[in-house]
């Protein structure tokens, strides 16, 4: 009899790990269970951070790893939890992939050229993801050399990312027009105070009714690697308390903390930094404005983001977009063609 498949939602969590009736829980492997309170299956906790920090405490680390395999298990136990919730979900499904490759091997066999080999058999298959794997790696032995474990990292400044094109999508002012003659009052709310702040999906969604103060609205971006995780106010203007005032209208019956909410008062955002129900939203109101407009091509919700930043100069689409450095607002998010007047030339005669 073939094993029971996981769920499609557990296979994103650690091996045993599985997430049943509002937590997560784990199956204690076999001659385990005193050190599990006795139990077969132990409630870890309700959210994704609480259930790695109480597997760590009660799980034995590796004081000395030896092979790739212990130090990865480290490094998702001490490292992992650090990140934000949807980082975790990526950490982990990386470190998933690496294992079953690398985790044979000791520490100290692992050789650039067999990061050079992993990436180029993956990266034919999934380039993106690859590139994100071989960085988790790298990081995994950055932690290395921090634990005493390792001398030096075989992969920071030696191995390459795969080059990979950003997407150019720019959404044109008449197809956004036109989308929104058939958008819902959400939506639109939503797309107008979005071009004008330029923020991720998830800052959007997670703005609260305390963070509209007397001087603007006072955000601090998702912290990641192009961002400077400092706090930004945009300042107020009127078109902005306009936007604002559209957003609060659509709940002026609902009690919330959040500006953005659902009927029931909660955040669209979820621990594991999803927004299911806002995406089902956005989803239909692209469907519709496909199928009832002169709308061709298909736009998400990303896009927006894109357009805020190239609607305007590259200096204020980094402070607008929170890049601590221009280049990524360029190669990424400036997506609007660029318009040049030629040099002067010398006439014939």
């Amino acid at each position: 009899m073939s094993p029971k498949q996981r769920k499609s939602y557990n296979k994103k969590l650690p091996s045993r790990w599985r997430f049943k009736h509002g937590s997560y829980y784990y199956r204690v492997p076999p001659g385990m269970e005193e050190k599990w309170d006795n139990k077969t299956e132990f409630r870890l906790g309700a959210t994704l951070s609480d259930s790695y920090k109480e597997w760590a405490s009660r799980i034995e680390l590796h004081v000395n790893p030896k092979t790739i395999g212990d130090l990865l298990e480290r490094y998702e136990l001490e490292e992992v939890p650090k990140k934000a919730a949807k980082t975790q979900e990526s950490y982990t499904a990386a470190i998933r992939k690496l294992r079953p490759i690398f985790g044979h091997m000791l520490i100290t066999e692992l050789k650039t050229i067999h990061v050079f080999q992993y990436r180029d058999r993956r990266g034919k298959v999934a380039p993106t993801a690859c590139n994100h794997e071989v960085g988790v790696l790298s990081h995994a032995y950055s932690k290395a050399i921090e634990w005493g474990l390792s001398d030096e990292n075989p992969i920071k400044g030696k191995v390459r990312k795969i080059a990979t094109k950003p997407r150019d999508r720019y959404v044109e002012d008449w197809e956004l027009d036109e989308a929104l003659t058939v958008a819902s009052p959400l939506i639109k709310a939503y797309v107008n105070l979005r071009l004008q702040l330029g923020l991720r999906r998830g800052d959007m969604l997670r703005i609260k009714n305390v963070d509209l103060l007397e001087e603007g609205i006072s955000v601090i971006p998702s912290k990641t690697q192009d961002s400077t995780g400092k706090k930004i106010i945009y300042q107020w203007t009127e078109e902005l308390r306009f936007a604002v005032d559209k957003v609060k209208n659509l709940t002026t019956r609902i009690q919330s903390e959040w500006l953005f909410c659902t009927r029931k008062g909660k955040c669209y955002m979820n621990e594991n930094g999803r927004s299911n129900s806002f995406d089902s939203v956005w989803n239909r109101f692209m469907a519709k404005a496909l199928k009832e407009t002169k709308l061709k091509n298909r736009f998400t919700e990303h896009d927006l983001r894109a357009k805020a930043a190239s609607d305007t100069d590259l200096a204020h689409a980094q402070k607008l977009l929170g890049h601590s450095s221009p280049v990524m607002t360029e190669r990424v998010y400036r997506r609007k063609t660029e318009i040049i007047l030629p040099a002067k030339g010398r006439a014939g005669k």
